[in-house]
């Protein structure tokens, strides 16, 4: 190693140490290669109020939003809970390497906090293990590792304090792929894994697809803002028990950011069946197990999101969220009672008082309705600081 790449690693271990002490932004470089650092630490308070029950202390959704964990059933005089983390605080690493052949390879590395296993309590160390969210390369025009999906637009998500904000009417999935991407299309092979429900009710992750899930993406670009078309193709699968059993799956999805001014309107619409966990971060399963054979169930979602500009430090979003499923009545006897609707709505008012500093409060209604009938709401106030670096 020549004394010039010594140098530029001590360097980089002690830029990287004061980038950690300082929230400072650092870059540096290697022969031909550019490091890059980012993330955010970001602060979550809220107050959370449910209709009919109060989600056990450990439940993800009282970190953020998941339409899925919204209890149901007879009201109860329930006080407000509050919960206050920074597990959304997240860091990530890159590289960009230029080669001999003038083309560029990159990679990125991210972790954060969010849905982890605890490591350790909120009695006194308030310890959560770092998860991996992307992890890739890019080079030619080629993705391979873990990235969002690319049935999903991540540009078409609004500006909310909640994680994912629009929950239930997203397509939201990060996981391994290998991609291509010419012009305005991309295509890719993904990670399959089906949800099915079995007797009773109950959810069964399965892991035993012979085939990769499809996807295609054409994006379109203007002044006016973004229109982004994605379609799914996968096989759902349950293959246990000796029953070996398959179902076609297809789904489509439109979103797009329109633009007025310094103003936007975001939104998004899918229809699929058997779309399953990626749509609604799961709020319906991919299929019911029928005896021998899967019945995929039907669903709905989009949501539509208005961000106001009020001047060059305040800016609001207002949002509104939906999830319906098309369950078959002839199979609740297998099935149980399952999610038919959810919704949310929220506004939020955002202030930056310097450039990456953001103080926000939030307000999120949301509501979800099983078949049957029976439902329950939260109504959710949040506060958040986060500071991008």
């Amino acid at each position: 190693m020549t004394t010039r790449k010594v140098t530029a690693l001590k360097t980089l271990t002690a830029s990287a140490v004061l980038c950690a002490l300082t929230g400072t932004v650092h870059a540096a470089t290697i022969g031909n290669t550019d490091i890059t650092y980012g993330g955010y630490v970001k602060l979550d308070a809220m107050w959370s109020d449910y209709s009919s029950g109060i989600p056990d202390g450990s439940s993800v959704g009282r970190d953020f939003y998941v339409p899925s964990t919204t209890p149901v059933g007879p009201d109860a005089d329930n006080d407000a809970v509050f919960d206050m983390h920074a597990r959304q605080s997240r860091f990530n690493f890159g590289t960009a390497t230029k080669l001999d052949n003038g083309k560029t390879i990159n990679t990125k590395i991210e972790i954060d906090f969010l849905a982890s296993a605890p490591g350790g309590n909120e009695r006194v160390t308030n310890s959560y293990a770092p998860r991996i969210r992307q992890a890739y390369v890019t080079y030619d025009g080629w993705l391979f590792g873990q990235a969002w999906s690319n049935f999903q637009n991540v540009g078409a998500l609004p500006e909310t304090l909640d994680f994912v904000g629009p929950a239930e009417g997203t397509v939201f999935a990060r996981q391994a792929q290998a991609r291509y991407t010419t012009g305005s299309w991309s295509f890719s092979i993904e990670n399959p894994e089906s949800t099915i429900t079995t007797q009773g009710g109950a959810r069964v992750a399965t892991d035993d697809a012979a085939m990769p899930d499809f996807t295609a993406r054409y994006t379109h670009k203007a002044d006016w803002g973004e229109l982004v078309v994605t379609g799914l193709a996968r096989q759902l699968t349950y293959k246990k028990n000796g029953i070996d059993a398959d179902e076609s799956s297809f789904g489509i999805s439109a979103s797009g950011k329109v633009n007025f001014g310094q103003n936007n309107l975001k939104f998004m619409l899918t229809q699929g069946s058997g779309l399953g966990r990626y749509v609604g971060l799961n709020v319906a399963h991919g299929a019911v197990l029928d005896g021998d054979d899967l019945d995929a169930i039907d669903s709905t979602s989009g949501f539509i999101a208005y961000q106001q500009h009020w001047n060059s430090q305040w800016r609001s979003t207002f949002l509104y969220s939906f999830f319906s499923a098309d369950n078959n009545s002839d199979l609740f006897a297998i099935s149980g009672d399952p999610t038919e609707t959810s919704q949310s709505y929220s506004a939020n008012i955002l202030y930056s008082p310097v450039k990456k500093l953001t103080f926000g409060v939030e307000y999120k209604h949301a509501e979800r309705e099983l078949e049957s009938g029976t439902d329950g709401d939260m109504d959710r106030l949040q506060f958040s600081a986060k500071y991008v670096f």
